[in-house]
């Protein structure tokens, strides 16, 4: 068992297995935030659709599935955003030449932000789950007022939730300006995560970035799309 923890150590405290769990966690993050983004665009569907959604997510394992997620998501974040400070640092310190300057290296402006953009996310997500899911400092926990008869049974009414919750501009600007964050975040970490993997080669570098942006753009438009149609155009009131 010892042998077993001081093998994971060395593999943590290494380089290469910091820039491994930050790709593994990003892959994670990435499938569930392409999922998150379906999820929430049923809200144009109607009531009924996002409801049963909804429904089915509380009720997966007995209850217990959304909180594995949920609990599966934070911890991802976390050892990402740790991973990748801490990679910074070293990097960082790899750079001081013997002089004692930071010698210079040609980044993109994704890169140089990735730290401060991931920060701002794991912020707005421990935010989007008390706002949305423990439901501090609002009455989205009351049955009287938001309950939902789903062929026969009474539910939470995630539909009206979300148009009262992105009703209050703070929360619908705040909510796109995490999205523009996600998005700068996302194009750059999409290919560096199949750089890091070995699966991109001189000749696809290229192809992976094109696909970054294009990821980053379908989430920015997506998730940016409820907030603005609610707020702006009055979407569902």
């Amino acid at each position: 068992m010892s042998a077993v923890f001081d093998s994971l150590s060395r593999f943590y405290h290494s380089s290469i297995g910091k820039k491994i769990l930050v790709a593994l966690t990003g892959a994670a993050l990435l499938i569930f935030v392409l999922g998150h983004m379906i999820g929430n665009l049923l809200v144009f569907v109607g009531p009924e659709a996002i409801n049963e959604y909804g429904h089915m997510l509380q009720t997966a394992l007995h209850g217990g599935g959304v909180w594995i997620a949920r609990l599966g998501l934070l911890a991802a974040v976390g050892i990402h955003v740790v991973a990748t400070i801490q990679l910074t640092k070293q990097n960082r310190a790899a750079r001081v030449d013997a002089y004692g300057k930071v010698a210079s290296q040609v980044s993109s402006k994704s890169s140089r932000t990735m730290i401060w953009s991931g920060l701002t996310i794991l912020a707005f997500i421990v935010y989007h789950l008390l706002h949305f899911t423990v439901r501090v400092g609002n009455e989205y926990g009351n049955k009287a007022l938001y309950s939902y008869d789903l062929h026969g049974h009474t539910v939470h009414n995630v539909y009206k939730m979300v148009i009262d919750g992105f009703s209050w501009a703070p929360a619908a600007i705040f909510y796109v300006i995490a999205m523009l964050l996600l998005s700068s975040h996302l194009s750059h970490g999409f290919s560096s995560l199949f750089q890091t993997l070995g699966l991109s080669t001189h000749r696809t570098e290229p192809l992976f970035k094109k696909l970054g942006h294009a990821f980053a753009l379908l989430i920015l438009v997506g998730n940016c799309s409820i907030p603005i149609a609610i707020l702006v155009f009055g979407y569902g009131r």
